[in-house]
């Protein structure tokens, strides 16, 4: 190919990431802008993963400093360090319920500025701190914003359409989950910072706190509200002039003028020679290119208030039960990997050359894999859903959720097979996990716009809580095991295997 054709490639992949397409059935965009922020779309797509990136360098801050600087400060037991993971997780999965209802009355943007605000007093509080349980109430209070992940997930799933909601949730995801590992990079090296600049591990690692997340926090925060958008239509109490609409495109003329004003928004004027790389908007016919004839029920979904009859018809749907238990196997292994691979590591490999910063390190590859696994995910599952429907998406979830649990009842069988397990073949290992895991995550959350898609926030908010849930189970797994043991990671394999195969005779709708 010559090098003018590849240019020429390049510059239309530069214009597919760049030009707005909107579906007029819903207003939702079908195409990805995410190299611009010359529209609502593209800025409040950034901003949801954004918001849940920084929740993590608060959440996840004690992860990498309590093998050994916090433990040591503190006097704590491995006990109590697994008591600590487990009260912040179970403060998520509390929070994560009570969010998804609120996102469904006030929208996704205020329900995560609010949240990052009020994440950021524990966060300012950690410095405090003087003992066990000063650190179980901190950690408790901080684990609210693990819930940031139902906002980011609902704020995506508003404004983008069916055929790109799997890539547009698992892109903001899983850049959002990357922050897990980040917050180790982070977090580790400021630690070291601080101590080479002559403060003592007591001060430290209590003002990398208020260094870090305090105000990183309130700053997205202030960002959300002044930038972000709620809906499409533009308010969140407008998002149900866009069903009325569906009913009769020309009963109501409020609508209409919401359309234009959409397109005025987001139209950038070409100039001639630019035409190519220019961000334009396309208002697309439900059966084009980007729009293939898909009849689903997405295409006229509003959130709707939870009621009692809502709550009862969401949690007796096994449509709901089907995502949120795989999630709970692949999500819920990960969180538990992000708060124990680093004192795993740390036990098993301790010496002059292997202390706390490598150990951090390493562990933090597997939350930064998500930059590339969990897009991934949501990418296979939409390429899935054009071809094969609903059904593509759920079976690309659970085949992911059974090759996580068999690598981990592999590595665990390695583990307790060797008196001294090769540091290399244990990282392989773990790394092939993340890769299922995260990928599974995506692909589910591809699938869950499809179930419930009136209650959106609240489903969103019971995948999230039930992943939560399995990451306190697979804690209690490690925590009740003896470390380093091989035993915790065989354990957790089968059970990821038996709950993703129960889950297959659950149906899907087609579309």
């Amino acid at each position: 190919m010559d090098d003018s054709a590849t240019r020429k490639d390049v510059k239309s992949n530069r214009s597919i990431l760049q030009t707005v397409v909107i579906n007029p059935v819903n207003l939702k965009c079908s195409s990805l802008p995410i190299l611009t922020l010359n529209n609502q779309y593209s800025r409040n797509f950034h901003l949801s993963w954004l918001g849940f990136f920084v929740a993590f360098l608060s959440w996840f801050a004690f992860s990498p400093l309590i093998p050994d600087a916090i433990s040591g400060d503190l006097h704590l037991t491995s006990q109590q360090i697994g008591n600590s993971n487990v009260i912040s997780l179970c403060a998520t999965l509390v929070v994560r319920l009570i969010v998804g209802p609120l996102v469904d009355k006030y929208g996704p943007r205020k329900a995560m500025a609010t949240l990052l605000i009020i994440g950021a007093i524990p966060s300012g509080l950690a410095g405090t701190i003087t003992d066990a349980q000063g650190l179980y109430i901190v950690r408790f209070f901080i684990g609210i914003l693990g819930a940031t992940f139902v906002t980011c997930q609902a704020w995506t799933t508003a404004f983008f359409d069916k055929n790109v909601v799997g890539t547009a949730n698992a892109l903001a995801g899983g850049w959002g989950n990357s922050g897990g590992g980040f917050t180790f990079i982070i977090m580790i090296a400021l630690f070291n910072r601080l101590l080479a600049d002559g403060l003592s591990i007591h001060v430290a690692w209590r003002a990398a706190f208020a260094i870090v997340p305090v105000p990183v926090l309130l700053f997205v925060a202030v960002l959300t509200l002044l930038v972000g958008t709620d809906h499409p239509a533009g308010r969140w109490s407008d998002r149900h002039k866009i069903s009325r609409a569906n009913i009769d495109p020309n009963s109501d003329d409020e609508f209409q003028n919401v359309k234009e004003q959409m397109k005025a928004e987001v139209d950038v004027e070409k100039k001639p020679d630019e035409e190519e790389s220019a961000v334009g908007v396309t208002v697309a016919p439900v059966d084009s290119e980007q729009d293939p004839k898909i009849n689903s029920e997405l295409d006229i979904a509003v959130n709707k208030p939870l009621t009692v009859d809502i709550v009862s018809s969401v949690v007796t749907n096994p449509l709901t039960w089907l995502p949120a238990l795989a999630y709970m196997t692949t999500f819920g292994f990960e969180l538990c990997m992000d708060a124990n691979l680093a004192n795993v590591l740390y036990s098993l490999y301790k010496s002059p050359t292997f202390g706390q910063t490598k150990a951090g390190y390493i562990a933090g590859i597997y939350g930064l894999l998500n930059v590339v696994m969990r897009p991934l995910g949501g990418f296979l599952g939409d390429r899935m859903y054009l071809r094969f429907g609903v059904t593509g998406k759920k079976y690309l979830m659970l085949a992911c959720g059974l090759f996580q649990g068999l690598i981990s009842l592999g590595l665990g069988l390695y583990m307790d097979s060797q008196e001294h397990p090769s540091l290399i073949v244990i990282v392989v290992m773990f790394v092939i996990i993340a890769a299922f895991g995260e990928a599974g995550n995506g692909a589910n959350f591809s699938l869950v716009p499809h179930c419930n898609p009136h209650s959106n926030g609240f489903m969103s908010g019971i995948v999230g809580a039930t992943g939560n849930l399995g990451g306190v189970l697979f804690a209690m797994i490690f925590r009740l095991q003896p470390s380093p043991s091989g035993k915790a990671f065989w354990i957790s394999g089968i059970l990821t295997i038996v709950i993703n195969l129960l889950l297959v005779p659950i149906r899907v709708p087609f579309m």
